[in-house]
């Protein structure tokens, strides 16, 4: 369900957007130079998938990674996401650690 999904990059109100079903799972951003600053995650109560959280992240980073640009996790699960997946960590910025 979820992989079938569109990743969104709303430019205009900051922040990555995933429908599922008639909801919308989001995670909030800052973007400064050449930094991402991921300050919320968003998901509906009612997303029944287990993994959805973690999909939903990866899609993200990915996206992310494909602009070379910095990752800065303000956000408590994005941060335990990164801790979890050491491959994501080469996208902090020098000086930030996890």
């Amino acid at each position: 369900m979820v992989d079938a999904a569109e990743l969104i990059d709303n430019d205009f109100l900051r922040q990555f957007e995933l429908k599922v079903d008639d909801n919308l799972a989001k995670i909030e951003y800052s973007l400064q130079e050449r930094k991402i600053f991921l300050t919320k995650l968003i998901i509906p109560e009612n997303v029944a998938e287990d993994n959805f959280q973690e999909t939903f992240i990866k899609m993200v980073f990915e996206n992310i990674q494909e602009r070379n640009i910095s990752v800065v996790p303000t956000s408590p699960e994005i941060a335990k996401f990164i801790r979890r997946h050491r491959q994501y960590r080469s996208m902090l910025p020098v000086g930030v650690r996890i």
